[in-house]
């Protein structure tokens, strides 16, 4: 069975934000909006400090917390594992957003624009159905699932991969099917020390972050996750 998965390489993340740009420019999210961050984290005293930028989003976890909170089953779960909000139930109760120990959700009451007025592009891509609804990353499910109905592979076909893997100037993302070990973030999970967010809660988030376990400020970075 197909489980799609995402790994960030630490050791290769530069804090640059363009994964940042580039799932705003696909998903159009209104101003104070962003489906993907990259904390910029400081660690120890000096001289003895580190930094590490870590890209985050919505986990798409096993278990969804999320999910499990929903009156409405607006939020449901693949059978490929990606996480998803039905815009036409959701009542905005926003009871997921607090649920989410990623703070990955957000809910927009109102249209907002960059300068107020809409400009051109900004009407052209404004979606009044994420108004008054919980939004969040969806690993670019429309891409996906037009990419693999033309036979393309997600993780390996840009036109089947999230835009964010795709931007990604350092080639810190990687993104395919978990369960294939031949897939690229199969092999990037085996063969790296890796770690996923706030795994005590037993939720199963597929986002892997790798490290480099030889590195005397790793377990500086481990603690922080």
């Amino acid at each position: 069975m197909t489980r799609y998965a995402m790994a960030v390489d630490l050791n290769r993340c530069v804090g640059c934000q363009t994964c940042t740009a580039a799932c705003k420019h696909a998903n159009a999210t209104p101003p104070g909006v962003q489906w993907r961050r990259v904390l910029d984290l400081e660690f120890g005293t000096y001289p003895d400090v580190a930094r590490v930028f870590v890209p985050t989003a919505c986990q798409h976890c096993d278990d969804p917390p999320c999910m499990d909170v929903c009156p409405t089953q607006a939020t449901k779960k693949r059978p490929d594992g990606i996480v998803t909000i039905d815009y036409d139930v959701c009542i905005g109760c926003a009871y997921c957003v607090v649920a989410c120990p990623y703070d990955a959700r957000t809910k927009v009451t109102k249209p907002a624009f960059a300068y107020g007025t809409p400009m051109q592009n900004e009407a052209k891509r404004f979606d009044d159905a994420r108004i008054g609804v919980a939004t969040k990353c969806t690993f670019c499910v429309e891409r996906i699932d037009d990419g693999t109905a033309k036979g393309l592979t997600p993780g390996v076909d840009p036109d089947a991969t999230p835009a964010c893997v795709n931007s990604c100037i350092a080639k810190a993302l990687t993104f395919g099917d978990i369960d294939d070990p031949q897939s690229d973030v199969s092999k990037a999970v085996a063969g790296n020390a890796h770690f996923r967010m706030h795994e005590e809660l037993r939720i199963g988030p597929r986002v892997y972050y790798l490290y480099d376990a030889t590195r005397e400020d790793t377990p500086i970075v481990e603690e922080a996750m």
